[in-house]
């Protein structure tokens, strides 16, 4: 690594022309200056033809001399990055399983909407792929439905979602034999979220029984299937509620949904920037007014 003292002393000189008015601007005697141009010399090789008025860039000097301007531009923007961490405007990146981001998403962009520089980077994906994103430091913020136990990952309680067993409007579902018959429709995070609802709704039952009759990736879509008759699913009530076709679907027992809690992490080790935590905090508002 180019120590940086020597680094500063050769572009201030390439930039005044002379040891002298080099070491006026670095508050240094022209002989530290003159030491530390040789030390990167013997390093590299010549940098600089010496001149009774001044002194003159070798093509390695113009090379350590533009390396000497890329490394000036790091600093200064590492320097604004950590400035920054107090201030709301920036990238704020948040990772969520698709069922939860068809809540959060029109709000997330309602709160960059409503604060100037913000920029809401978002992205759908099963839950754990949204832990690892986080631990990997891919993303600031992930929501998950199963509390982690990672003792690299700070955890606070987020909101409250009610999964809900969807089935087509016009099925007859009275018990488990009824949904062996229509079949499951399954989608990224389906086979966890059924086999949590369909545990405490039928004892003993396994999901595995069910013949899955569909699955897909898009999380608008994942009710279409169902609304055709092919199969029912399992899905966050405000998922369910995003769906256009709500006359084609209906929800076995709406008197009795699960009701689970997410659970929001990010890197235990340091705490969220400002902005970060101005959107959780307008998210959890946002929310609970839902």
């Amino acid at each position: 690594m180019m120590n940086p003292a020597w680094l500063r002393s050769f572009t201030t000189l390439a930039a005044e022309g002379t040891f002298t008015r080099a070491a006026e601007t670095l508050e240094l005697t022209q002989a530290a200056v003159s030491q530390h141009i040789r030390q990167l010399e013997a390093q590299l090789g010549p940098l600089l033809i010496r001149r009774p008025r001044g002194v003159e860039l070798t093509p390695a000097g113009h090379a350590l001399l533009a390396y000497g301007e890329e490394v000036a531009r790091a600093e200064r923007c590492l320097a604004s990055r950590l400035s920054n961490a107090d201030a709301l405007d920036g990238v704020v990146s948040i990772i969520t399983p698709g069922s939860v981001g068809l809540s959060t998403y029109p709000k997330l962009l309602d709160i960059q909407r409503e604060t100037p520089g913000l920029v809401v980077r978002h992205r759908f994906a099963p839950e754990e792929d949204v832990l690892q994103a986080v631990l990997d430091n891919r993303f600031d913020i992930g929501i998950v439905s199963r509390r982690p136990d990672d003792e690299r990952l700070a955890i606070e309680r987020f909101c409250e979602e009610a999964l809900e067993l969807v089935i087509p409007a016009d099925a007859e579902v009275s018990d488990w034999e009824d949904l062996l018959r229509l079949g499951f429709i399954d989608h990224p995070d389906g086979q966890s979220m059924a086999t949590r609802l369909l545990a405490r709704r039928f004892p003993g039952k396994r999901l595995g029984e069910v013949p899955v009759t569909g699955f897909t990736n898009q999380i608008a879509l994942i009710l279409e299937p169902v609304a055709r008759g092919l199969g029912f699913s399992v899905l966050p009530r405000h998922a369910r509620r995003a769906f256009a076709r709500q006359e084609a679907i209906r929800v076995l027992d709406a008197d009795r949904a699960i009701v689970e809690t997410l659970w929001l992490i990010h890197r235990a080790e340091w705490e969220l920037p400002r902005r970060a935590r101005h959107v959780v905090d307008e998210l959890h508002v946002r929310l609970a007014k839902d």
